[in-house]
């Protein structure tokens, strides 16, 4: 397989794992669904394209267009994760939360008729800066790590 795409999956697979662990350490309990959710830290999107930018500069060097393309294409994914996908989470909250007090005052006005959803939004879609920052640095770690391994061979 090709070593790029490793390396960045390791560092995608990686983040998730240790979601479980952060996840452990602010709740308190064990939730391997973490494993497969979005949001939390570290960020696996960070992980994987700075994983595979890292790796990619390592072999290539600063100046190859393999460098400048898997750069460019990480800094997009990373300020998507922390910017656009964070902002959708949080309107999401506040539709879940408007939604809840629809559901209060309705019973108070029979009246109004409103149905509730079965199923919230899901609130965790972004990451906030640090875990962004987490996971591009664990990104990095692994993809130095990768091009060495490969270079002792």
């Amino acid at each position: 397989m090709n070593r790029g795409i490793l390396t960045a999956l390791t560092g995608i697979g990686l983040a998730q794992g240790l979601k479980i662990l952060t996840h452990k350490r602010l709740a308190g309990k064990w939730d391997w669904k973490q494993v497969a959710t979005t949001g939390g830290m570290p960020s696996s999107h960070s992980a994987g394209v700075s994983a595979l930018a890292t790796y990619i500069a390592a072999n290539r060097g600063s100046r190859h267009t393999e460098t400048a393309l898997a750069v460019v294409f990480g800094v997009i994914v990373m300020y998507d994760a922390q910017g656009i996908r964070r902002h959708t989470g949080e309107i999401a909250k506040l539709v879940n939360e408007l939604e809840d007090s629809f559901a209060t005052i309705s019973k108070d006005f029979p009246s109004l008729e409103f149905v509730q959803r079965e199923k919230e939004l899901k609130e965790l879609l972004g990451h906030q800066p640090l875990e962004v920052l987490g996971g591009a640095l664990l990104g990095t770690a692994l993809g130095l790590i990768s091009a060495r391994y490969e270079d002792r061979k």
